[in-house]
């Protein structure tokens, strides 16, 4: 480890554990305010990591940071939209709210059907986590963000709340580092989460997922169009709160997950491939595609999907990311909560720098912010696990259709509650509260209570 200056009483005035996305984008923003800024990042990159598939509302992100030449000179594939298809394969109806006739069918969204505060293009990006985590974090190397690879957090020290102590090592050898404030960005490893014994688990989302990269998968095989052949696609399974994610990663090689609850993927942990083939093979045209393509790496789970703190803001640290909240990726939403949640930090952090203040009531900016944009993904993706085929009916129906775009594109922190969100809410409580009503024998067995939306 490079030697610091120790003379103000602090090697750094912010150390973020972690380089992924949330950590990356906080050094980058950090450096950019002209802070001294140091991120310990315990592996090697690049590495392989999934949450492949970004939503719009990176891109004011990666615009403001000055990343957005990079991501694009990359040559990610560009998604310019998203489509669900059931498992029965009916057509969508335009929503009738008092008849009340809806198959499941097909739903599909343009980004560009609705601006955005911020977006310039009407695209995002499928990128190869391994590629862009790498270019984001040089990228914060280059703006002087001191990188440290290879250099693991065992835990932090708070005994003086105005200089936390990091205990970092690196191979056998064991190093304090002294910062004004820590930023947790640590990921689903949630460091400070678990030794400050605050992490929560979610206790409605309990998912696993099982999943490989595929050679020369037909795309197109559950589309309804050619063009659709490079959106991300949701493909419903006819299994209970069970659904598979299609992502293309480059001209050839498509990610594909199948992402289910933790009961039944424990009944066949010790069979993943056995397990995804199983589930596959209840949409036998997503079947016929895989088995004609070519599977480049072995199966791998990824497991508590979804998890909460009781606090995410305290004197001299803050968590961001994945470190501070995790809900069911169904829509995309890892990447995108990881940047803007390391945006809204850095604003209350830079403010509590010039300040020189850096005690917890100065992030409450920040915690409120993030409060609301998660609760609005996490309700929005419950009512999905509740009753899939109202999410769908929504999409198609032009009442509702730019409002769920909005939930789509990412665009959840401001003050505003989502209005397409309100209507949902309202509509699948009359659905639960009727067991009269046609769609009430499609209801899910995931229930959220109120409380359970908002984890910290």
């Amino acid at each position: 480890m490079s030697s610091v200056d120790v003379t103000a009483g602090h090697d750094f005035d912010v150390a973020v554990i972690g380089g992924g996305p949330a950590g990356s984008t906080t050094a980058s923003y950090l450096a950019k305010a002209g802070l001294s800024v140091a991120v310990f990042e315990s592996e090697l990159f690049p590495r392989e990591h999934v949450g492949e598939s970004l939503v719009p509302a990176t891109t004011p992100v990666l615009l403001e940071i000055g990343a957005m030449d990079k991501i694009e000179a990359a040559g990610f594939p560009r998604k310019y939209g998203a489509a669900w298809t059931a498992a029965n394969g009916d057509g969508i109806d335009p929503l009738d709210f008092d008849v009340h006739q809806q198959g499941l069918g097909t739903a599909e969204v343009l980004f560009n059907e609705r601006e955005q505060l911020g977006v310039d293009r009407d695209y995002t990006f499928h990128v190869d986590r391994a590629q862009f985590d790498l270019i984001l974090l040089k990228h914060a190397e280059s703006l002087g963000a001191k990188v440290f690879s290879g250099a693991r957090v065992h835990r932090v020290g708070f005994t003086d709340s105005d200089r936390p102590v990091l205990d970092v090592g690196m191979g056998p050898v064991r190093t304090p580092v002294r910062a004004r404030m820590v930023v947790d960005a640590s990921g689903r490893s949630t460091l400070l989460g678990r030794q400050l014994k605050v992490k929560v688990p979610d206790p409605v989302f309990k998912q696993y997922a099982v999943h490989s990269w595929f050679e020369d998968l037909d795309r197109t095989a559950l589309a309804d169009r050619g063009e659709q052949a490079d959106y991300i696609f949701i493909h419903f399974l006819p299994i209970e709160d069970t659904w598979v994610w299609q992502i293309p990663i480059t001209d050839t090689i498509t990610s594909v997950g199948v992402v289910t609850q933790k009961s039944r993927f424990k009944e066949a942990k010790d069979d993943l491939e056995g397990f995804f083939w199983n589930s596959v093979a209840s949409r036998p045209g997503l079947l016929d595609a895989l088995k004609r393509s070519r599977r480049l790496r072995p199966f791998k789970t990824e497991g508590d999907y979804s998890y909460g703190m009781r606090k995410v803001a305290d004197d001299s640290m803050l968590l961001v990311g994945d470190a501070a909240r995790f809900v069911d990726p169904i829509f995309s939403s890892g990447v995108s909560v990881a940047m803007n949640s390391a945006r809204l930090a850095c604003a209350d952090i830079i403010a509590a720098a010039e300040a020189g203040d850096f005690r917890a009531h100065r992030f409450d900016t920040y915690v409120g912010k993030l409060r609301r944009g998660v609760s609005n993904w996490y309700e929005f993706i419950s009512i999905y696990y509740r009753l899939n085929i109202l999410f769908t009916a929504f999409v198609q129906d032009p009442r509702y259709r730019v409002g769920v775009l909005k939930l789509l594109q990412g665009d959840v922190y401001d003050d505003e509650e989502p209005t397409a969100l309100i209507a949902m809410r309202e509509f699948l409580a009359a659905v639960e509260n009727d067991p009269t009503h046609l769609w009430h024998s499609k209801l899910g067995n995931m229930r959220v209570s109120p409380e359970s939306k908002c984890l910290f």
